[in-house]
């Protein structure tokens, strides 16, 4: 039976300020990308998406960011090598301590937002996610996008690579994400997204925004969690595979 991980962002929320429904979510994916207080989420709200992924048995990912709460990690920050390294290990650290008061473990690290864009192409700083997941557990994986420098960093420096794909984001032809600031950029109908994943699990393509057809070898496909209809693509997303026989497993 073919098997795929499903993974969210979550643990977003601030304060007061509530993003997505990481409780629904959480009972749809089986990894999730749990912020680190830098983009996103204060140390409560990390804390209790921690501790409910962990009574759902999802995999726990650190998902780590630029120093940038105002923009939601969304603005290229041009930090030197060895403060992006420092501030790595810094939101890894953080977010498995809390994980390990909730009875799990951080599992795997996944670059957030203008850091996880910046990191395709931009070698010194995927150099300096490398380095810091490296100084602080090398039998981490990486999540990143297939053909990305960071993956091509990771891999060299011996760490594991997992390949990721988007249920609910636009492509370039090349297979790069398009730009959030185009229009299209990000999809939203719950059906079209499902079985836009499902011929990536079963097909390994995706139709890129120009109409070509992309080749993607996804070992996990995204679902973000912060989009108006995240929940229902999720369910729409959880449901087909699930009518399909492709069973939903963590990479780790």
């Amino acid at each position: 039976m073919p098997r795929i991980d499903l993974n969210s962002d979550l643990g977003e929320s601030y304060g007061q300020w509530r993003l997505g429904d990481d409780e629904t979510m959480l009972g749809l994916v089986s990894s999730a990308n749990i912020a680190c207080g830098f983009h996103a989420g204060d140390p409560s709200t990390l804390l209790d998406t921690c501790r409910a992924a962990a009574k759902r048995d999802v995999r726990i990912g650190a998902q780590v960011g630029y120093q940038d709460l105002a923009g939601f990690g969304r603005r290229f920050i041009d930090v030197t090598p060895a403060e992006l390294t420092a501030e790595v290990i810094y939101q890894i650290g953080a977010l498995e301590g809390l994980a390990r008061v909730a009875g799990s473990t951080v599992a795997y690290v996944k670059p957030h937002g203008a850091l996880y864009n910046a990191v395709v192409h931009h070698r010194d700083q995927a150099r300096a996610v490398v380095a810091a997941v490296r100084a602080y557990d090398d039998s981490l994986p990486v999540l990143g996008l297939p053909g990305s420098v960071l993956l091509d960093e990771a891999e060299r420096a011996g760490l594991q690579v997992v390949a990721e794909a988007f249920a609910d984001r636009a492509y370039t032809p090349e297979g790069a994400l398009v730009s959030r600031r185009e229009p299209g950029a990000v999809l939203h109908d719950p059906d079209t997204v499902a079985r836009r994943v499902l011929r990536m699990v079963t097909e390994g393509v995706v139709t890129a925004h120009d109409g070509s057809e992309v080749s993607v070898a996804a070992q996990s496909v995204c679902i973000h969690g912060d989009s108006p209809a995240a929940t229902a693509m999720a369910v729409a997303v959880r449901a087909l595979l699930d009518a399909e026989n492709i069973g939903i497993e963590a990479f780790v």
